[in-house]
């Protein structure tokens, strides 16, 4: 099994004047390919900026982090905006997807960036719609769709390009619990389909639909251990 992610060591600080914040204090941690893996952590645990390092969208004071055997910790920022559209699909809390579009083009807006034409955009789209079950809203607009529609789409976006990893903070936080259920059961879909995730969250009842469970207390893992009961892929 290779390990997706490989972070070595890694801290974050802030400095504010000459006060010195650590907020991450040495952090090893390797997640496998196709594993699902929840984040948790009280505020103020590190759970965030480990979030923005594993996403690319910032960079350690400190350690290493290999994205698919790629070492992205010491990467100038063009770099790692290539990293993040082709390695990382995301999805948060506020979905973020335009008022204006409908849920394909939504879907389909990563490969516009990545010059594919319109036609393949858009059957590229409809695909992954399949994955989320709302292949009969592709025509309606984020107005027109339910919170839990919402997601769908911006999950579907963060598939369209073939990520190596899901990073999903807090997906769930809009959401009601039934509607949170089968946003979860999407997500083990998209595990059964080949894909790894990590969940970002603080409510327990949705990091157990996870395989493995990473809590983080004060800038260090506090623990790491898999799920009973959840079943594991060979």
């Amino acid at each position: 099994m290779q390990a997706i992610i490989h972070l070595d060591n890694i801290q974050k600080s802030y400095f504010m004047g000459k006060q010195e914040l650590k907020v991450l204090k040495g952090i090893s941690l390797e997640i496998m390919k196709n594993e699902y893996v929840a984040l948790m952590g009280p505020s103020g645990s590190g759970k965030s900026t480990l979030m923005n390092i594993l996403g690319c969208l910032d960079s350690p004071t400190g350690g290493q982090y290999f994205l698919n055997g790629q070492n992205v910790s010491e990467m100038a920022d063009n770099d790692l905006a290539d990293v993040r559209n082709k390695e990382i699909g995301f999805v948060f809390q506020q979905f973020n997807l335009l008022p204006r579009l409908s849920a394909a083009e939504n879907v389909a807006l990563p490969l516009v960036y990545a010059g594919v034409g319109r036609k393949q955009r858009m059957e590229m789209a409809m695909e992954v719609l399949k994955q989320v079950d709302l292949v009969d809203r592709s025509q309606h607009r984020p107005n027109e769709l339910s919170g839990g529609q919402c997601q769908r789409v911006a999950i579907a976006r963060a598939l369209i390009n073939n990520p190596s990893i899901i990073l999903a903070d807090e997906p769930t936080g809009n959401l009601d619990s039934k509607t949170s259920y089968e946003i979860m059961q999407i997500f083990n879909k998209i595990q059964d389909a080949g894909n790894t995730i990590v969940v970002v969250t603080h409510e327990e009842d949705i990091a157990n639909y996870s395989k493995r469970i990473v809590r983080l207390r004060d800038g260090i893992v506090e623990s790491d251990r898999k799920q009973t009961g959840a079943h594991v892929h060979a």
